[in-house]
């Protein structure tokens, strides 16, 4: 049977279709690098920081279903996560997107530039966990 699969199923459909929504409504990719960047700029606050509420507000939303807040585990040192965070944010700007833009909508619409960014950040991934599982 199948149901293990149903909440990932779920969110992948709901990506899909908020990001559809923002596109087909607002004209806009629902990448969120792009979004925050957009928002700490100070350009079309109103609909940028209710993307971003709305981003919060899934943990309290899963959270009043649920009875609890999902479980997270997180094995890295307060250091690490800060410096990954600092790569990241370098790494959407250097790309000119992160992995929602790129991954989610630019794959969508046969962009190459998304196709190419997108194949690097999975190589990156996958040699990341290679390198950080044979150290640890």
């Amino acid at each position: 049977m199948m149901t293990p699969y149903w909440p990932s199923l779920l969110g992948g459909m709901l990506l899909g279709v908020s990001a559809l929504l923002l596109l087909l409504v607002n004209g806009r990719i629902a990448g969120i690098s792009s979004i925050v960047g957009r928002l700490l700029a100070g350009h079309q606050l109103a609909a940028n920081a209710a993307f971003v509420v709305g981003l919060l507000l899934g943990p309290v939303l899963y959270a009043a279903a649920y009875g609890s807040f999902p479980a997270v585990t997180i094995a890295a040192s307060w250091p690490a996560i800060i410096v990954a965070g600092l790569l990241v944010g370098f790494g959407t700007r250097m790309g000119s997107g992160c992995t929602s833009g790129h991954g989610i909508l630019g794959l969508a619409r046969l962009s190459k530039r998304s196709i190419a960014a997108t194949l690097v950040f999975l190589v990156a991934g996958v040699a990341t966990a290679t390198v950080v599982g044979a150290v640890s």
